[in-house]
């Protein structure tokens, strides 16, 4: 191979896009089948069950989304009545957003079946690859985070 030759399909980078990309796609037909939700607003609903009030903020940086996406994703839930805008008394600017309880019941509903497709995932692989990526994956967050 050429020194100046970049092979996408060894390049770890790119793999690992590839396979969490193919990974949420996958994953991305259980919650648009049962609630007709895009990508953005699954993770909206789940960021705000798992952790309650948020702002649109904190749940762009804790979804690694674009804080247009997350705008639009609240905005859906929020036309579903599935979740609330309430302004701070501080800053008018920032609202603090939370799920109603339809919007509890249907993140409630999904819960088991997220649980149910990872452990679906994972059993593909025998007990050392799976540990050998909950290990892997685990290095790598760690190592980015000391940069």
């Amino acid at each position: 191979m050429e020194p100046d030759i970049l092979e996408l399909e060894s390049f770890l980078p790119y793999r690992l896009y590839r396979l969490a990309d193919a990974v949420s796609r996958e994953f991305s037909k259980i919650y648009r089948d049962r609630h007709g939700l895009t990508r953005p607003e699954w993770r909206t609903l789940s960021g705000l069950g798992q952790r309650g009030t948020m702002t649109a903020t904190a749940l762009g940086e804790q979804s690694a989304m674009h804080k247009t996406k997350v705008s639009r994703a609240v905005a859906e839930l929020e036309r579903r009545r599935w979740l609330t805008r309430t302004p701070d008394e501080h800053d008018r600017r920032v609202e603090h957003l939370a799920l109603t309880k339809a919007g509890l019941a249907a993140y409630r509903e999904m819960v088991p079946l997220a649980q149910a497709f990872e452990q679906e995932l994972l059993e593909r692989l025998s007990a050392e690859e799976r540990s050998a990526i909950v290990t892997g994956v685990a290095a790598l967050e760690g190592a980015l985070k000391e940069k």
